[in-house]
């Protein structure tokens, strides 16, 4: 081949190339939900993601602590996680559950309070991996990023911060060790406490854990902070320890006695799956342990609604009158 020829042929196979490379950018940024999902796309993706209403981004961060080293979905002050909602193709099976396993016995006296006087809301989430995230696909896709995102589309313009203090592998004493930096510095008007999973996981006696839960709860409670606790999720891995029964009726009954709110999430996960039919596939990671995106933002869902319930009763016309809401307490 002459030299002349050489140097044609090497500029086709160029143009060639530069053709195929503006066709590839053209086709992933012509299309943002498809450049996002080539960005962020995780190993194992959910088998349904359920499709949110539309909400500003809000900021899930930190204070007075440092950043979750364990698992997504925290944050500092400094360098805030912002909840954003996430994007899928995928289809979304319905987010629902009968009304009574997603509101609380009680209203939710101090969360009200601030509500009712337009002062910013702070909400701690405190937890083992299901409050970090283990299974999301992201951040902005675990359970406190998304109850943000809900708790701004319910009560617009009102200042409320969602904080993740989730740690994968912790169990109840882990948690109450790390309150005093992770939960009443941030000082909190709610925390959402998850607990219960990995002691039934490693097959540890219940009774020490009821007296954990108890002494747990009348520190927050001291704090000034109403208190919701969340119960294991319904999951194989889960279901497959015979001690998992009796840790869902303890905490019912730590709830009760306690006088505080109580999210059934195992019961909520347990109707998903023998009432509405849906397949284990669709909120359980393929650990059959996690949730996943779709189940996080269902409960998500599903807590906000509980919350924004407990914190708008009848009685809310009270909160700007802090006396007359303390004279109440004992009546509901």
């Amino acid at each position: 081949m002459s030299f002349n020829k050489q140097i044609k042929f090497a500029r086709s196979t160029q143009a060639a190339a530069a053709a195929i490379l503006a066709a590839q950018f053209f086709a992933v940024h012509s299309d943002p939900a498809n450049a996002q999902l080539a960005a962020q796309a995780p190993a194992t993706q959910p088998s349904a993601v359920l499709q949110q209403s539309p909400a500003g981004p809000v900021a899930a961060a930190g204070i007075g602590s440092t950043a979750n080293p364990a698992g997504p979905g925290s944050g500092t002050a400094a360098n805030p996680v912002v909840a954003t909602a996430p994007t899928s193709s995928a289809p979304s099976a319905a987010c629902s559950a009968r009304a009574e396993l997603a509101r609380f016995d009680r209203p939710l006296i101090h969360t009200m309070r601030r509500l009712a006087n337009g002062q910013p809301l702070a909400i701690v989430a405190i937890g083992s991996s299901s409050t970090a995230g283990a299974g999301a696909s992201s951040p902005d896709a675990t359970y406190p990023s998304r109850l943000a995102v809900e708790l701004r589309a319910r009560f617009p313009g009102r200042e409320i911060a969602v904080f993740n203090r989730g740690v994968n592998g912790e169990e109840t004493t882990n948690m109450m060790a790390r309150f005093a930096a992770d939960v009443l510095a941030a000082h909190p008007q709610l925390v959402l406490w998850q607990i219960g999973t990995n002691s039934v996981l490693r097959d540890h006696p219940l009774s020490p854990h009821a007296i954990q839960l108890h002494d747990g709860i009348e520190r927050l409670k001291a704090a000034g902070a109403d208190v919701v606790l969340i119960d294991p999720q319904f999951a194989p891995a889960v279901l497959a320890k015979s001690e998992t029964p009796g840790m869902v009726e303890q905490i019912a009954l730590a709830a009760k006695q306690e006088n505080v709110g109580l999210f059934q999430r195992f019961a909520v996960m347990r109707d998903w799956h023998d009432a509405q039919h849906l397949s284990f596939d669709t909120f359980v990671s393929p650990d059959h342990l996690h949730m996943n995106d779709w189940s996080y933002a269902c409960l998500a869902k599903l807590l906000g609604g509980a919350i924004a319930e407990a914190a708008t009763r009848p009685i809310a016309s009270a909160a700007v009158h802090p006396a007359a809401i303390s004279a109440r307490q004992d009546v509901h």
